[in-house]
């Protein structure tokens, strides 16, 4: 018997500017809060599927909307194909480009699109795919830290069993990156995996004086120490590091995964599925990932990510960094250090009147 495929009735994008628990602070500046935009593909079997994508700031966040929606109107009437969809955006955009706004709008529209197909079904994302849910390791994501004055909300991660902990760097100069890691660490004991991300801040020769002085410290890998499309900076560096390089969140779709991994960027990567074709690039880039035997994480996104990561063959780490729990009715969780994921579909619902209390207008 045959089953009818949903097709699109509309597309509805809403900003929302929602508080963060914890402000993240990098090498260029502070992230006090979530700027994001909520995604709804409204279907005419009654199915809407929802996901979010991450601003980056509030001045994009109107121009986001304002594209999902004009990409919407062209999409109505036509059939819930994930991979056809796509291929289409992929024929549209070509000339244009992929990367920056229209490469997070197709992104997002791809996951929603996935929801709507696990909805339909009664099944979880992770069980289309062909796997199930099972609990995925994470990290707690932190910003620039004081050993001492964050102290306490560091042993909360503890508590919460985190087995990972991430923290940048790049804001001051070298002695003081060894002085954080070095109380991180004598915090966190030997056990705990401890990551540290540059954000893009140093230069080749800059990046490989630091790592060798934070080599004693025995770090599970930098992040990002270089520009991101310096590949051949990435692959300069790594060359002589006693430390895993890891990088991949602002690499584009799967063709910029493929330059990466030929031009050996990186030992780990961590696809933004924001940034890498949704759900639809994430399954290719992970099929790469498992070709070239490279641990691959994840980089925001919990609720969707602990989806993707228990079916992907060289899954590594979840990043746990929740800009999105204040909105949902069903926040990502820790339990033990681990995420589970939730279904239908992605199993994103709006709470509603928190959205209305942070729309922007």
């Amino acid at each position: 018997m045959s089953q009818t495929v949903a097709a699109i009735r509309g597309v509805r994008a809403r900003s929302v500017v929602v508080p963060l628990k914890r402000p993240v602070k990098n090498a260029f500046g502070v992230i006090d809060s979530g700027p994001l935009v909520l995604i709804d593909v409204e279907t005419d079997q009654g199915v809407t599927g929802r996901t979010y994508i991450f601003a980056y700031s509030k001045l994009t966040l109107k121009p986001l909307a304002y594209l999902i929606e004009e990409i919407g109107r062209e999409l109505i009437g036509k059939p819930v194909a994930p991979f056809d969809l796509m291929k289409a955006m992929d024929a549209k955009f070509r000339l244009l480009g992929w990367q920056g706004l229209i490469g997070m709008a197709v992104s997002g529209l791809d996951m929603a699109y996935w929801d709507v197909v696990g909805q339909l079904a009664g099944r979880p994302l992770v069980e289309l795919l062909g796997g199930s849910a099972k609990p995925i390791k994470a990290y707690d994501s932190y910003g620039v830290v004081d050993p001492v004055a964050d102290e306490r909300a560091l042993r909360r991660s503890l508590d919460q069993g985190f087995k990972g902990i991430k923290i940048k760097g790049g804001d001051g100069d070298a002695a003081n990156d060894e002085r954080v890691v070095k109380g991180v660490r004598t915090l966190l004991g030997p056990d705990i995996a401890l990551m540290i991300d540059f954000n893009q801040s140093l230069d080749p020769a800059e990046a490989t004086r630091r790592i060798a002085r934070l080599a004693p410290y025995d770090l599970h890998w930098i992040e990002e120490p270089v520009p991101q499309e310096s590949l051949s900076g990435h692959a300069k560096v790594r060359e002589t590091s006693p430390t895993p390089i890891q990088a991949g969140e602002n690499w584009w779709f799967p063709r910029g995964f493929a330059e990466a991994i030929a031009a050996g960027a990186s030992d780990f990567i961590m696809p933004d599925v924001m940034k890498v074709g949704g759900v639809t690039g994430w399954m290719q880039v992970a099929g790469q990932a498992d070709a070239a035997s490279i641990p691959m994480s994840s980089h925001l996104f919990a609720e969707v990510s602990a989806h993707l990561l228990a079916v992907t063959p060289t899954a590594h780490w979840l990043e746990f960094l929740d800009f999105a729990g204040s909105i949902l009715t069903r926040p990502a969780e820790i339990v033990d250090g681990v995420v589970t994921a939730k279904g239908p579909g992605l199993g994103i619902e709006w709470n509603e009147p928190a959205v209305a209390k942070y729309l922007m207008s």
